[in-house]
């Protein structure tokens, strides 16, 4: 079983998945309105919005489009990335930090060499953890 975060912006979704494939790696796909047919009922107004947005990197894969409704920003929850890779985990939490509010600066716990949690610059709450390598 696999769960994978489907996060919505502002209309920043293609800046957000641009930066974040810069981060993390990986293949990015977006879909804004003017793929979509006609008769989608989008507005016209609308279709420069992301409809879809995809990056996969490995198994890892993050979703998101720009909302069409109200939006208002994540609450009452994160997105946790964890990696065995210290040194890729440090370089992800920087990277999302750029911009961003850091929380927690990346430090040592009991439980982990390295946890940081922050909001980056498109209100995407995180957290950035090494996990023991699999052995």
């Amino acid at each position: 079983m696999a769960f994978h975060p489907y996060l919505y912006f502002d209309g920043n979704c293609r800046e957000a998945f641009n930066r974040y494939q810069e981060i993390f790696g990986g293949e990015l796909t977006v879909m804004d309105g003017t793929e979509a047919p006609p008769d989608a009922g989008i507005p016209e107004d609308k279709r420069a919005l992301v409809m879809h947005a995809s990056l996969l990197n490995g198994e890892e894969l993050l979703m998101a489009s720009d909302t069409y409704a109200d939006f208002s920003p994540v609450q009452g929850m994160v997105v946790h990335y964890s990696t065995t890779d210290i040194d890729r985990a440090k370089s992800i939490f920087a990277g999302l930090c750029e911009g961003g509010t850091v929380h927690e600066d990346g430090h040592e716990e009991f439980w982990t060499p390295f946890y940081g949690s922050v909001t980056d610059r498109f209100g995407t709450p995180w957290q950035i953890s090494v996990e023991p390598p699999n052995e």
